[in-house]
Parts: structure tokens; sequence; C-alpha cells
């Protein structure tokens, strides 16, 4: 039986981490909260108590990346807000940890909050020469001569119980209205994370949206009529700056066809 460790079984985490039970794998999958543990245990996961910081990884990290054929890295990085952490360091620590357990293969999900907002159409090239932790995180896995490594950029995140229209209802002068939307619903992360498992992996980054950029002010608004939610107002006093990203190279080399290609 094939063995994956999942080292975050949250939003996108524990489905995955269900879908990949059963399909037969042995599924190891991580979590920060102890009372997680009998939670991962009925769904047939065998639950790990692991925490990582940039200062020290605490845990069982042996027995979680035991015979590990795949790692799925499905944690968000902290990088805002009044405590931000040093991910790079925190990554480094990681990959120390998957050098000595052997596993050769790891699938890292990353954001295409990489892309500057430019008015351009951001393919995966455009990141070459830029600086932030999440690039220079995405580069620490792809460098590493131990193993090789699968990114995917994920743009904003839908599921059936997230919906970023609900975050924007009532809101006002929000900035942007014509700026196009870069989203992606939850069954496709899954579907492109589960036939990328399957796929050999070559040190490769590929950006994951559906193919539909609608301007902020249409699609919100859009969906806040729809939910029922008070309308999004948005500010025209600037020009907008936004981007459009390219899931091309992903159609195109992994064959992939969008389940949700208009959310």
């Amino acid at each position: 039986m094939r063995t994956i460790a999942l080292l975050g079984c949250g939003w996108l985490g524990f489905p995955l981490a269900q879908q990949l039970v059963q399909a037969g794998f042995q599924v190891k999958g991580s979590t920060t909260s102890r009372n997680k543990i009998p939670k991962l245990t009925q769904a047939g996961i065998a639950g790990f108590l692991l925490e990582l910081n940039a200062q020290s990884a605490s845990g069982d990290w042996t027995g979680f990346l035991a015979d590990a054929e795949v790692l799925v890295v499905a944690i968000p990085p902290q990088l805002r807000g009044a405590n931000p952490e040093n991910f790079v360091s925190k990554m480094q620590l990681l990959l120390e940890n998957v050098r000595l357990s052997g596993c050769k293969k790891v699938l890292f999900i990353s954001s295409t909050s990489v892309y500057p907002d430019q008015n351009q159409v951001a393919i995966e090239l455009d990141t070459i020469g830029m600086e932030s932790q999440l690039i220079a995180a995405e580069n620490l896995f792809l460098l590493a001569d131990y193993c090789q490594t699968t990114v995917i950029r994920f743009g904003g995140l839908i599921g059936p119980d997230r919906h970023p229209a609900r975050f924007l209802a009532g809101r006002t002068q929000l900035e942007n209205p014509e700026a196009p939307v870069n989203l992606i619903h939850q069954d496709d992360c899954l579907a492109i994370l589960y036939n990328c498992i399957h796929l050999p992996f070559q040190n490769e980054v590929y950006n994951a949206v559906a193919p539909y950029h609608p301007s902020r002010v249409n699609y919100y608004q859009e969906k806040a009529r729809a939910l029922q939610l008070p309308l999004p107002e948005f500010d025209y006093s600037k020009p907008s700056v936004g981007k459009t990203v390219s899931s091309e190279k992903l159609i195109t080399q992994l064959d992939y066809t969008f389940l949700k290609p208009r959310l």
C-alpha cells in the first residue's frame, strides 16, 4: 500500500486525506491540536501531533515521514498580522526532516499571491528574480537535490462553506473594481492535487486558477445578489490594478480540465 504524508489537515488537507484513504492509500496526517487526532483516526488517517516553527520541529517526524512516497505540504504561511512568521526558516527545518527521512517526492501548496498586481497576464516564469518569503520557500524545495518537488500555486479558494463574497458583503470603498478575479473551487484543488500525486515529479511550478476572470465589481456584486447579501461597494477614484493568472501550463502539460471553470 502506498503511503502519503500530509502536513496540515485543514480546509484542503483533510478532504484530500479522506479522498486518498478512499482510494486505498495509507495516509498519515498532521495536526497541531491533540483534540483533532480522534477525527483523523475516525477518517482512517494515522494522526500525528506535530509542531513546526522557525526555531524547532517537535513531535514524531521520523514516524510521520517513514515510508512516505509523497509529502504534501498544506500549511499556509502566516506572513501578515501582528506576529508574522519566518516561513523560510520554518521550511528549512521541514526540509531537513525530509532529507533525513529519504522521502523523494514533495507536493508543495503555494499561492498566486506571489505575483504583483501590474495589470499583466501572470505565468509561472514571471517570478524569476522576484523576492518574497513564499518564493524563497518554493525555491528551497525546487533546488533540493535529494527530492523532486511539484509546486501548485492556487488562486483564491472557494468551496461549499467558503466564498469571498461573504467576506466583502456590505463593505464600502473597496479598491480595484475593474481588476480580474483569480479563483478556484475546492473540487478542482482536490482533483489537481490527487492527479499530481499520480504523475512524475520533475521540479515544476503550476498555476491553478479557474479560467474565468470577470472584474471584481461584476463578480462580487453578482454573487452577493445570488446569496442575498448586502452588495459590496467599490471605489472608482483610482485606476484599478490587478493581474490575470494563467493556468495554461497546468491545462496543457497535465492535460487538466477544470471541473468548475465558472465559479
